[in-house]
């Protein structure tokens, strides 16, 4: 069986949460999707 990386949630600062929601906000506007970004970090066993 193989190891699988785990992602937990990555702690942002408040202006690194609003950087990515201007983000969002932009690929929203440019393709007309309802896009979510979703920030992990990662962690190797």
């Amino acid at each position: 069986m193989e190891k699988q990386s785990e992602f937990p949630v990555a702690h942002l600062t408040d202006t690194q949460l609003n950087v990515l929601m201007q983000m969002e906000s932009k690929l929203r506007e440019e393709t007309g999707e309802e896009i979510v970004l979703i920030a992990y970090e990662q962690k190797e066993d």
